[in-house]
């Protein structure tokens, strides 16, 4: 019994997994920065505002990982996307982001990775930014209705996928993968 504990523990304290996300433009990433700063606990806001693709992936396999993605990125134009409305949670707040081509991408990665996705990433993506989150919800609600007296939908574009380091609450850059850039 003890060995089995033992190797269960050693798995568990493999390499941190990875997570996926989508490079915006870099106008679009200093407004939902500027928002996420102003809105998201500070003690909790560890993280530059994001577009998450996958949630958990394996850190054991970040040289596979990292090859799908510089030879999948090469091959893309930047992918046009829309900021079109805010989504209350009821502990936080969130941009919608509408972006075919993103989507898609992201579904063939899923197919490609669907045996060691997790349940979290298995679900159907909705994508979007959160600007605020783990607020109490009154506060939350007051930055929803702060936020729809000013927010303007807005297009701008997707530019590259990023690869991070899930360390316990930050994250360390894996990788960067600019669309249309050939692979070194």
């Amino acid at each position: 019994m003890q060995e089995q504990t033992t190797s269960t523990e050693a798995a568990r304290k493999g390499p941190p997994p990875l997570i996926l996300t989508a490079r915006m433009s870099g106008g679009a990433q200093q407004w939902f920065e500027a928002r996420r700063r102003a809105y998201f606990p500070p003690d909790r806001n560890q993280v530059p505002a994001h577009l998450t693709l996958f949630h958990h992936l394996p850190g054991d396999q970040v040289a596979d990982i990292e090859d799908e993605l510089a030879e999948e990125s090469w091959r893309l134009d930047p992918m046009p996307a829309s900021a079109t409305h805010l989504r209350f949670t009821g502990q936080g707040v969130q941009v919608a982001i509408v972006t075919p081509a993103l989507s898609d991408l992201r579904e063939r990665l899923a197919a490609r990775w669907r045996t060691v996705l997790t349940p979290q990433d298995m679900r159907a993506h909705r994508p979007h930014v959160t600007l605020q989150n783990k607020a109490q919800a009154e506060k939350a609600r007051k930055t929803f209705d702060a936020l729809c007296a000013t927010f303007q939908p807005f297009e701008f574009e997707i530019e590259g996928l990023q690869l991070w380091r899930y360390l316990g609450g930050p994250w360390e850059s894996v990788g960067d993968y600019g669309f249309g850039m050939a692979p070194a």
